[in-house]
């Protein structure tokens, strides 16, 4: 039962994530977190951070690992299937299609009408993981009353800050992040 349930979750995923990856987080979320209860939210945090972190596509590398968590291999094979298996049809008929009418007008409209709705679906999933990191459930860093997470407030601002205005690599940034916060946490108990 659960890998029809992994299969029909990331099936889904796969289906609705118009965008990319970041714009699946918000979609896994709602499957993973709240319609299955397969994660907390801490722990979504942590699978959105390692799927960024580990080569290929975020949705995918999500699907893996909840797939094997819950199913071990044969489980992210199957969630794994179910998120690209989507994309691999819709991708090979579009394909076909672009080249037959790419020069029509309406062909141009409906991919322009679908930026706005991606950028929108890229800023909640930003906003979603912010808002974990600023107010822990778990207590984190305290700052009004463990409610609020100063240090994480702090390094997401460095981090934004240092990727906008220097071009810094990411991979670099997270780490040093991380080792900041592991230190603090230290400091801390």
């Amino acid at each position: 039962m659960v890998y029809l349930e992994l299969f029909l979750c990331f099936l889904q995923v796969g289906c609705f994530s118009v965008g990319g990856g970041y714009a699946a987080i918000p979609l896994i979320r709602n499957q993973a977190v709240e319609i299955y209860g397969w994660l907390t939210a801490e722990e979504f945090s942590d699978l959105v951070t390692i799927a960024e972190m580990t080569p290929g596509p975020i949705a995918v590398n999500a699907a893996t690992f909840v797939g094997i968590r819950l199913g071990g291999p044969v489980g992210a094979l199957i969630a794994t299937l179910g998120c690209i298996l989507p994309s691999l049809i819709i991708v090979s008929i579009l394909a076909f299609l672009y080249e037959k009418y790419r020069k029509l007008n309406a062909v141009k409209s409906v991919l322009g009408s679908l930026r706005p709705a991606t950028v929108a679906l890229i800023a909640s999933a930003g906003l979603s993981i912010l808002l974990i990191v600023l107010f822990p459930s778990d207590g984190g860093f305290a700052l009004i009353g463990e409610k609020f997470n100063i240090i994480g407030a702090i390094l997401s601002a460095a981090a934004f800050f240092f990727m906008r205005k220097y071009k810094s690599n990411p991979i670099l940034i997270m780490s040093c992040c991380g080792v900041v916060y592991l230190a603090a946490g230290l400091m801390f108990e």
